[in-house]
C-alpha cells in the first residue's frame, strides 16, 4: 500500500538520486496529517462557533483548574502566541462574554483572565466534538497501535522541542 507520499519521495528521488529523502518519509506525513487534522478541528469547532484559536485560549484556562483564571503571561505560555495576539484574542474573547478580566487576587496591579460559565459550558461542548472527531479518525486502529504511535510522536517531539 503506498499513498501521495511515497509518489512524491520517489518522484524526488529520480530527480535527486543524491540526497537522502528518508527525513521526508516522516515530516511530509506529518505535515499533511497535520491538515486533516485541522480540516477536522474546524468542522467540529464550527458546530459550536468557535474558531481553533478561541478554543485554545479557552482550553488552556479550562485545563488550569478551578477558578479557570491564568495571568496573560500564562496563557502566552500555554499556547504559543505573541503577546499582541493574545491581547486580540482576549479582547475578543471578552466581548464574546467566554472570558473576563480580573484583578490578580495576588498583585493588585497585576490582571488574570477568567473564564465565565458561557466559556466554561463552549469549552466544554467543544471538547466534546473534537474528542469525538479524533476518536474516529483513529477508527479501527488497535489500541497498541495507538500507544505506540503516541509514544514515538512523543519521543519525535521532545526531540525537537525548543
Amino acid at each position: 500500500m503506498s499513498d501521495e507520499v511515497d509518489g512524491v519521495v520517489e518522484a524526488w528521488a529520480t530527480e535527486r538520486p543524491d540526497l537522502d529523502l528518508g527525513s521526508m518519509q516522516i515530516w511530509s506525513r506529518i505535515d499533511r496529517l497535520a491538515g486533516i487534522l485541522d480540516g477536522h478541528r474546524k468542522r467540529a469547532f464550527a458546530t459550536h462557533s468557535i474558531e481553533a484559536w478561541e478554543f485554545d485560549v479557552l482550553a488552556a484556562l479550562r485545563r488550569a483548574g478551578a477558578p479557570h483564571r491564568l495571568s496573560p503571561g500564562q496563557l502566552l505560555r500555554e499556547t504559543h502566541v505573541t503577546s499582541g495576539t493574545m491581547t486580540n484574542r482576549v479582547d475578543r474573547l471578552v466581548a464574546r462574554g467566554a472570558v473576563t478580566r480580573e484583578s490578580d487576587p495576588n498583585d493588585g496591579r497585576g490582571v488574570q483572565v477568567a473564564l465565565t460559565a458561557k466559556g466554561l459550558a463552549l469549552v466544554d461542548a467543544a471538547l466534546a466534538s473534537l474528542l469525538e472527531v479524533e476518536q474516529e479518525l483513529l477508527a479501527g486502529w488497535p489500541d497498541a497501535d495507538r500507544d505506540q504511535l503516541a509514544s514515538l510522536l512523543r519521543r519525535l517531539l521532545l526531540g525537537n522541542a525548543g
